[in-house]
């Protein structure tokens, strides 16, 4: 039986939210005073990346080392409190972004780590951090050496008290200070190693396979208490209003933590960035207003795919770049292969504790039927469940068994050749369903596989096989479903009903500081769908240039991806497409990687997008992109209205109310400029499109809110397939362009009619125009490629031209 949802408590949701990305470059400072500009906007919060204290210098605050304090670098808690004031005046509210999972690994600045490097596990902030003190004689493994140690013994020093290596400082153990070096590193309580280690030796849980980000167990309610005390004091001071959780799939359990910080909060607005699969529900026990809003990206980029066109790029990239099933050719070969190498590799650490835990369990089992099982043969189940798993965990409040299933443990039992030892699956799938065995160890190795399961499942996903399976870069997004990119405007209705029906107050996004593209270059890139035939005329002619100049690609998947991305972003700098794609191959980890890298292969990359994409065939790219700019534009503004009208809490993502071309981090959190610089075109539309639909959700929240009804329309006439429009509570009509180039070939719009609901209809993207009954879709569509109508009442209320 599926858990009730715990009932929404006041305050009331946000109507639309605002993402700034602090950093030290743009602080409290300059966010205050952006206020006004971003209020006439429309919104009605701001949405913060973290304020809490982190490692100086972060351009992102994920890695907090405090969390006590606001971030000095941002202006300090006088600051935060200053910008809300202002805020406030200005009628904006404050969300504010927490990560709960994890603190940065950085003794000097992290007091509670430091605390437990001195003292070890008697330390009080033992209990803070998810460390296996039985591993490795009771030390725990920092790997930070840039060699073994025998190479590195000249670069440590001891310095009164601490112990030196270059820009990190370790605290000696009470009494060692005077030891031999040989003896006193061996007296410490952490044990140096070469970062190399970190991959099979590592004893603590870390953030995915970031050694510097180490797991925080908030599951602990002193440390709970001591991680949220500030922020749970902004919150009851007024200077905060919501919050958005980071990865809540790495904790040991999402559900009683969300439990506690819904009581904590008094029931504030709370999203969580949870990464939902295709047909996944989010927990319904979780008392949160929703998630971040990565499937609601999808469903929207998947409108503007033409699913037939999908299908003709994926023809021809395997013509073009010949890959192998599992390296990129086929999407769910792909993602497996990726799974076994991340199993292998980058998590090996963290399978191996698994299988420690599991090995003790069954070793100590009071049930003989689970002991004299072979670590080995533990190991092979825990690894051959975790690839086959095609959500990122299972919870308590849900039933394990549909996560790790019985097809799963069929296909596992495969890996073995001797029946007896392939029961080893069995064993360990019942451990992580809580079928054998009692008690809070078996209660620590069911959440720690859930754990390992949301790392791997992250990053052989979007870390790994998003980067290798690149037919149509605008579907390999986070949240994203690359093999079946395209959504039917029938599934984005059955989708949009859900959502208003079960987590009507969700946030919704198109661009994130997370997003490898953003919205607007994938609207460009998904036009490619209209027309894969001239895309593959292209393809030819500027491979066979840059091939007549003797520099091509060292590898067909990385040219393609290149051109595509090109596409996308249009003239740019080059230094920006050649970081894109340096992390592009090095997170494919098909011709180089970030821990073995080949810099022939990483200059022949470089060199060969100086020649082509950054160089003079770049041109051919710069000018196909112009003739279809009509198509991108019926896209980014398509997408635009239906993000900030369809159900749920539209989150803009900062500079993304004027055309925003941007592509994967750092690119996409460079500081944007308030108001923007003479928007003009695209952008000029863009920003009027937002403020519009921007405040008519601020000035009739009703229509959009938690009560509010979502209604199909359905257009009739040769061009209704190219129609997608919807009506908000029998008030908001919403009307788009999907798939425009299509719509051009086939004729255009002709005869199509769109039904609108009884009464008179004001168009607030063009102010002056009324419609009524049966509207030719051609004349909706006039000025713009999208509509957006409100209701006037007979008294002359509600018309609001402009919004």
């Amino acid at each position: 039986m599926t858990p009730e949802r715990p009932d929404p408590v006041a305050p009331a949701a946000p109507t639309a939210t605002y993402r700034l990305q602090l950093q030290p470059e743009f602080p409290f400072g300059a966010a205050e005073a952006a206020v006004p500009y971003l209020a006439s906007l429309g919104v009605s919060h701001l949405h913060l990346s973290p304020v809490l204290e982190s490692v100086p210098g972060s351009g992102h605050g994920y890695d907090v080392v405090d969390h006590a304090r606001v971030r000095d670098e941002l202006g300090g808690e006088a600051g935060l409190r200053s910008l809300s004031r202002t805020a406030r005046e200005h009628g904006l509210g404050l969300v504010v972004d927490i990560v709960p999972n994890h603190m940065a690994m950085a003794p000097r600045h992290n007091h509670a780590l430091w605390e437990v490097l001195r003292e070890g596990p008697d330390s009080p902030y033992a209990r803070w951090f998810d460390i296996d003190w039985r591993a490795h004689e009771g030390r725990m493994l920092l790997p930070v050496l840039g060699q073994a140690l025998g190479a590195e013994t000249g670069a440590l020093e001891v310095d009164g008290d601490v112990l030196r290596y270059y820009d990190h400082v370790f605290p000696l153990r009470a009494g060692t200070e005077k030891l031999p070096l040989p003896r006193l590193l061996d007296a410490q309580w952490y044990r140096l190693g070469w970062w190399r280690l970190a991959r099979t030796e590592l004893n603590y849980r870390r953030f995915f396979s970031i050694s510097e980000l180490i797991g925080v167990r908030v599951e602990d309610p002193e440390v709970f208490a001591a991680t949220h005390g500030k922020i749970l004091q902004l919150l009851d001071e007024g200077v905060v209003d919501g919050l958005r959780i980071d990865h809540p799939d790495g904790l040991a359990d999402p559900d009683a933590y969300l439990r506690r910080l819904h009581e904590a909060t008094g029931g504030r607005w709370t999203v969580v960035e949870k990464i939902l699969a295709d047909g996944e529900p989010l927990p319904a026990a979780w008392p949160v207003a929703g998630t971040t809003g990565y499937d609601a990206l999808r469903h929207m980029d998947g409108l503007f795919t033409d699913p037939a066109g999908a299908g003709e790029l994926l023809g021809q990239y395997r013509r073009f770049a010949a890959p192998q099933a599992d390296r990129g050719g086929v999407w769910e070969a792909t993602v497996r292969r990726a799974a076994y190498k991340v199993v292998h590799h980058e998590l090996a650490a963290e399978v191996d504790r698994l299988t420690r835990e599991a090995d003790r369990l069954c070793r100590t089992s009071p049930d003989t039927a689970s002991r004299d099982r072979a670590p080995w043969a533990l190991r092979t189940a825990l690894r051959e469940l975790l690839v086959r798993m095609e959500v990122y965990r299972p919870y308590t409040s849900g039933d394990a068994a549909s996560v790790v299933t019985e097809e799963a443990a069929d296909e596992a039992r495969q890996a073995f050749q001797v029946p007896e030892e392939a029961q080893a699956v069995d064993l360990v799938r019942d451990l992580v369903l809580g079928r054998i065995g009692e008690g809070p160890e078996y209660e620590a190795f069911r959440a720690r596989f859930a754990q390992t399961a949301s790392a791997l499942r992250a990053k052989s996903v979007e870390d790994t096989a998003f980067y290798r399976y690149v037919p149509l870069l605008s579907a390999t997004e986070v949240g994203g479903e690359p093999g079946s990119p395209a959504v039917s405007p029938e599934d984005f209705h059955a989708y949009c009903a859900r959502v208003q029906r079960d987590w009507p107050a969700t946030g919704t996004v198109l661009s994130t500081h997370d997003t490898k593209r953003s919205a607007d270059v994938r609207a460009a890139i998904s036009v490619l769908t209209q027309m894969p035939a001239r895309w593959a005329d292209l393809l030819a002619e500027v491979t066979g240039w840059t091939a007549a100049e003797g520099v091509g690609a060292p590898d067909p998947q990385v040219a393609w991806a290149a051109w595509q991305t090109a596409v996308g972003l249009g003239p740019a700098a080059g230094e920006r497409l050649q970081g894109a794609l340096l992390k592009h191959v090095r997170e494919a980890g098909l011709g180089t990687s970030w821990t073995e890298q080949d810099p022939a292969y990483e200059a022949a990359v470089a060199e060969f997008l100086k020649a082509g994409p950054c160089g003079t065939p770049g041109q051919l790219v710069a000018g196909f992109r112009n003739s279809v700019e009509p198509h991108v534009r019926a896209n980014v503004l398509g997408a635009a209205l239906v993000h900030l009208t369809m159900p749920g809490v539209p989150d803009l993502y900062q500079g993304t109310e004027v055309e925003y071309r941007a592509l994967v981090d750092p690119d996409n959190r460079r500081p944007a400029d308030f108001p923007p610089v003479d928007p003009g075109g695209l952008s000029a539309e863009k920003a009027a499109l937002t403020g519009a639909a921007l405040r008519l959700r601020g000035r009739r929240p009703a229509v959009f809110g938690e009560s509010a009804t979502y209604t199909p329309l359905p257009a009739e006439g040769p061009g209704a397939a190219h129609c997608v429009a919807f009506a908000r509570s029998g008030e908001v009509v919403t009307a788009v362009t999907r798939l425009s180039l299509r719509l051009e070939e086939a004729g255009g719009w002709r005869d199509t009619v769109l039904a609108l609901p009884a009464g008179r209809w004001a168009d607030l993207l063009a102010p002056g125009r009324e419609f009524t009954g049966h509207a030719r879709v051609e004349e909706l569509f006039g000025p713009l490629p999208v509509v957006l109508l409100e209701r006037i009442d007979d008294s002359g209320a509600g018309s609001g031209a402009g919004g």
